[in-house]
């Protein structure tokens, strides 16, 4: 492959790679004709973006349809107070011009679905990616197999993170090896409703950078098989082992996944709650006040619990509502609620199940309460 020589600029702006055995011009070059496509520019795309922009990837893209919200601040460093409302594409377009005008950014303002994402990673290297859903998830991985492309893999949780690459076709296993199928929807929660601790998508978002760099130079050993985890309380990283499961569905022995088109793929990003009965935060306002007896449960966790709650309300958070279901009256109605309505929503069905056909879900949570 002919590679185009460093100028001057570059030598400057390069100097401390051009030292490192390993790096040096050559594999400065190798970055420079280098191309990965990044899927998000939230929590994990900031940092990822602004140090592979840093490094002298030559050509990023990013795939991006949000907006910078306040709430975003907190952690999606490439974006800024001045940026809010406006598309984060353009935010992060600006700040990386100004870590490395000589990277050339793309902008794909749209959704990483089934039906772009041919076209799209045709055009890279590979996929880092920021995404924070299973189908998404799903969908980089399915790609990324069928057209021999590397995808580096992060995902943060509170205080935890997790970082791999998935490239079958280097000989480690794919995403499914390790998630079979795909979850249920609302089986775990989202960032917004769990809360994840801003400065850690910083270390999983570099760690996802780090192995993307070392794959496009070809030097150390990329985590094939292995699930790297690190846990912030305890300032300590373990790795995992992830084998090739020859009864994947994708790269197994006898697969039946075929195309990158498929059901998990295809999945809706939104959890569906159409079959969950359910109030909004002014019904259950009227509630309470006509009837303050109202049974009304917090699916919380106690923390949550502390900083804001709903008078009347009973803390029973949805990990040990299947030991305390005795303390729920069986009878008449049982309002839930978490934070958003996503937990509340799974507390529901489940004590529907047992038989508590009066449990309805309180839509929004109490930040639509406090909201309003």
């Amino acid at each position: 492959m002919q590679r185009s020589p460093l100028n001057h600029d570059e030598r400057l702006r390069y100097a401390r790679h051009l030292s490192i055995p390993g790096v040096g011009e050559d594999g400065q070059r190798k970055l420079k004709s280098a191309s990965v496509l990044m899927i998000g520019t939230g929590g994990l795309g900031s940092p990822a973006a602004l140090y592979l922009a840093a490094a002298g990837v030559g050509r990023l893209g990013l795939v991006d349809d949000d907006r910078v919200d306040q709430s975003n601040l907190q952690r999606q460093i490439l974006h800024g107070e001045s940026w809010i409302g406006k598309p984060k594409l353009d935010s992060a377009v600006a700040r990386l011009k100004e870590i490395n005008p000589l990277v050339q950014v793309e902008t794909h303002p749209t959704r990483f679905t089934a039906d772009n994402a041919v076209e799209l990673l045709s055009h890279y290297d590979l996929i880092l990616d920021g995404s924070d859903n299973f189908p998404t998830r799903f969908l980089t991985n399915d790609i990324c197999f069928l057209q021999k492309k590397p995808c580096v893999y992060g995902s943060i949780f509170r205080f935890e993170g997790q970082v791999t690459v998935f490239a079958p076709h280097l000989g480690g296993p794919c995403y499914r090896c390790m998630l079979p199928t795909l979850p249920k929807p609302g089986a775990a929660p989202s960032c917004e409703e769990a809360g994840v601790l801003g400065v850690l998508p910083g270390i999983i978002g570099s760690l996802q950078a780090m192995e993307a760099i070392k794959l496009l130079l070809g030097i150390g050993e990329p985590p094939l098989g292995k699930l790297v985890c690190y846990d912030a309380l305890r300032t300590a990283f373990r790795a995992l082992r992830l084998a090739r499961d020859p009864k994947c569905r994708l790269c197994g022995d006898s697969p039946s996944v075929y195309s990158h088109d498929n059901s998990e793929t295809r999945s809706s990003v939104v959890c569906s709650m159409s079959d969950i009965p359910s109030i909004t935060v002014s019904e259950l306002a009227g509630k309470l006040s006509s009837n303050p007896a109202t049974v009304l449960i917090d699916v919380r966790e106690p923390d949550e619990y502390a900083q804001a709650s709903i008078p009347g309300s009973k803390l029973i958070p949805l990990g040990e509502l299947a030991n305390r279901i005795a303390e729920i009256p069986r009878e008449g109605e049982v309002l839930v609620h978490c934070k958003l309505g996503g937990r509340s929503a799974r507390a529901v069905a489940f004590l529907q199940e047992l038989g508590i056909t009066g449990a309805t879900n309180v839509e929004g949570g109490i930040e639509a309460w406090l909201q309003r």
